[in-house]
């Protein structure tokens, strides 16, 4: 990755995360959980939020994750359907994201009063916004613990198979990892195979590329 690239990423990655994760306090405080509130997790401050691997994960491999924001679902006053809307609130504040630094991108695209140096940078910057967001998005609504997705299929499960499922919890990471070093011997990303399609649908239309 390049300097000019870089300079880019980092503002992008740090905003992605830090918004992620402050969704996932905020809708937990609004639901009956002041957990992330009283640790002082319910900011916008990025420092609180970046977890260092998964922010150079990103950098380099274009999939990551923030530190996870602490949760006690027993504070909610439905625990599974509260667990859920908790759990999606972070991948939904990516997706609100990419979709509004699209409209920004489009909006900017029809003007000619900014020179094109600066046209350059702004475009590059928000490109990167959506895809960096589409790609956080997507990839924490893959159903592996401890991903976001496994809370939510969790909950939405029947209770006997919401248990089974939660005893297969601490495979998870090991099968998630394994994707990522099968798909490094094998010459091709298994995680970039499944959730690229959707990521670029998204980009081409929150852009309005062709």
């Amino acid at each position: 990755m390049n300097l000019n690239n870089l300079i880019i990423s980092i503002p992008v990655i740090l905003y992605a995360l830090t918004i992620h994760e402050y969704f996932h306090g905020w809708t937990a405080n609004k639901f009956g959980d002041p957990t992330a509130r009283l640790q002082g997790r319910l900011t916008l401050n990025p420092l609180a939020h970046i977890d260092i691997l998964g922010a150079l994960c990103f950098v380099f491999a274009h999939f990551g994750w923030g530190k996870p924001v602490p949760i006690n679902p027993y504070n909610f006053r439905n625990p599974r359907r509260d667990n859920v809307i908790v759990s999606f609130a972070g991948p939904a504040s990516n997706f609100v994201s990419a979709l509004l630094f699209g409209i920004i991108f489009q909006l900017l695209r029809n003007t000619t009063f900014l020179p094109i140096s600066l046209s350059v940078f702004l475009y590059n910057l928000l490109l990167s916004g959506i895809m960096v967001n589409l790609s956080l998005a997507f990839f924490n609504m893959i159903p592996l613990y401890p991903l976001d997705g496994s809370h939510i299929l969790e909950g939405l499960l029947p209770y006997p198979m919401a248990l089974k499922y939660k005893g297969i919890e601490r495979y998870s990471p090991f099968i998630l990892l394994g994707l990522i070093i099968m798909g490094n011997y094998a010459g091709i990303s298994i995680l970039s195979a499944i959730l690229g399609p959707p990521i670029h649908f998204f980009l081409k239309l929150f852009a309005g590329l062709g």
